[in-house]
């Protein structure tokens, strides 16, 4: 073989060689994080029920870390868990926990989904502000959910009233889901409950009409610096109810001191679900939203911190 034949071997050789590597590899190229706990981009799956607090605290989380991009999409409680799972995004905010069935779903795509509890809210029964009775006892509320009252002269003989309208947000809202499991109701809902598309829809409606009987989150009318939040309760008012092993002439107000010491009876918890398998953007926003700057925005935004010690201050009239 003279040189200049041995040139072109080793070319022809070098090339397959090439080529072959390029086979082996080109099949198992393996991707990399691109974010860390404060930069880069996220979308987060947010239960419209707490679209509020939630805007507060990514809009101020944004503020201090320019290099994060966090993109909420607000969403029924339904529709937010089925995306969490379809991996639409790497956290869900909402007020339930993930069910055995999908945590088994998520470990078999060697997923580890993590749950931390950020908050504590409310759900609100709001009536219109000519209704008389802003007053009711657990059971009555129970009986109402269950198809049991269907007028508010059952709650009142005197009251001026005919039938109950319940109005809530959305059928796959995680508010008409709380009351179904909280009262063990599984039924199909009674012929008097309608659902709307959102909560400030409910607080359009009961303004409305004098016999329309809401549910809402608290969230939604819990900021006292809020315009939009104080704009909402000025047009409705809200009931308060009994607790069903209380003293029956007491009633609570779902009010941050009877969230805390669970008076009001209709508290639940908000949930920060992640499924990021690394320590990236999710991970930093969870972890700074249960820290103090977070835990203050909740409790600014009128609900109760979930990882901050509360004080209780007793105000008395003289």
């Amino acid at each position: 073989m003279n040189h200049y034949s041995e040139i072109k071997f080793r070319i022809l050789l070098l090339t397959v060689f090439l080529i072959a590597f390029c086979s082996c590899t080109g099949g198992n190229k393996r991707t990399y994080p691109t974010d860390t706990p404060t930069s880069g981009h996220l979308k987060i799956l947010v239960d419209d029920s707490f679209k509020p607090v939630m805007e507060a605290e990514i809009k101020v989380f944004m503020e201090l870390y320019p290099h994060a991009n966090i993109t909420p999409v607000y969403k029924p409680e339904v529709d937010v868990i089925n995306e969490f799972l379809r991996d639409s995004g790497k956290v869900v905010v909402t007020s339930r926990k993930l069910t055995d069935e999908q945590i088994k779903y998520l470990r078999d795509s060697l997923i580890i989904a993590r749950t931390t509890t950020f908050a504590y809210d409310a759900i609100a029964i709001i009536l219109n502000k000519a209704n008389p009775d802003s007053l009711l006892t657990y059971n009555e509320v129970k009986n109402i959910f269950t198809g049991k009252i269907k007028s508010w002269k059952e709650i009142n003989k005197k009251s001026p009233l005919g039938d109950i309208y319940v109005i809530f947000d959305n059928a796959k809202s995680g508010n008409i889901r709380y009351f179904r499991e909280k009262f063990d109701y599984y039924d199909p809902l009674p012929s008097n409950f309608y659902a709307v598309n959102s909560n400030p829809e409910v607080i359009d409606y009961v303004e409305k009409n004098k016999n329309a009987l809401g549910i809402i989150s608290v969230n939604w009318i819990s900021d006292p610096d809020d315009s939009l939040s104080m704009s909402f309760i000025n047009r409705i008012k809200v009931a308060a109810i009994s607790h069903p092993y209380f003293e029956e002439d007491a009633y609570y107000r779902p009010l941050p001191g009877s969230i805390y010491d669970n008076s009001y009876p209709f508290k639940r918890e908000i949930y920060l679900i992640k499924r990021e398998s690394h320590l990236g953007l999710g991970s930093g926003f969870i972890s700074w939203a249960c820290a103090e700057q977070g835990q203050r925005i909740v409790l600014k935004s009128g609900l109760v911190p979930a990882t901050m010690p509360i004080r209780l201050v007793q105000i008395r009239t003289q």
